[in-house]
């Protein structure tokens, strides 16, 4: 993919990347299978790269039946072990354990005040964030926001939730607008995010 688009430094390096910058990063996601997607992929980056990632989504789509959190939840543990052993996948025991057990607590959420969609949005105050940063210098690895994120969601009984990894996922979903100020895709995503009061 070669074009004169000016992206964020860390998007420059593979077409996956830049589909994905061009796409999806940093736009506002209010749909709940969305949003635990999008958690469970920040789950399962860590300790590899996002790229890794990127080019085993499409299989972990399929592994976890598009993330739909019904299904996911019902996943027995005869159903686990057989995904260990699927190469196509990320396969980590605890990751995937994690990955079945927040999507009960996701149907849990739907039965109280809050459903996972308005508990996330709400450390951002229901509305994305819409941050000016000139270099990947600027942007941080977590923020307040992210930490209370993290404390809530561990508190309630989600793994793999760290601050690092809330803040990924903010990033990715449009709850904060990470795009560097000079990125073509700043001011779409600014405007996006100001469609909703």
């Amino acid at each position: 993919m070669t074009d004169s688009l000016t992206r964020c430094p860390w998007a420059q390096g593979s077409p996956d990347y830049q589909h994905y910058h061009d796409r999806e990063w940093g736009v506002p996601l209010r749909d709940e299978r969305g949003l635990f997607e999008f958690l469970v992929l920040e789950g399962m980056q860590a300790g590899l790269s996002w790229l890794t990632v990127l080019r085993k989504r499409e299989a972990l789509r399929r592994a976890f039946v598009a993330f739909d959190p019904e299904k996911v939840a019902g996943f027995t543990s005869r159903r686990i072990d057989r995904l260990l052993n699927d190469a196509a996948i990320i396969r980590h025991r605890g990751k995937i354990e994690a990955t079945v057990h927040n999507a009960s607590l996701v149907l849990e959420l739907r039965a109280g005040s809050k459903n996972f969609t308005e508990l996330v949005w709400s450390f951002v105050g229901d509305r994305p964030i819409q941050n000016r940063r000139d270099s990947l210098a600027d942007v941080p690895s977590s923020t307040p926001a992210s930490q209370m994120m993290s404390k809530t969601l561990k508190r309630l009984g989600f793994r793999f939730v760290g601050p690092t990894i809330c803040y990924a996922f903010m990033q990715a979903t449009g709850m904060v607008n990470d795009h560097l100020v000079g990125c073509h895709r700043f001011e779409v995503c600014r405007q996006l995010g100001s469609t909703r009061g």
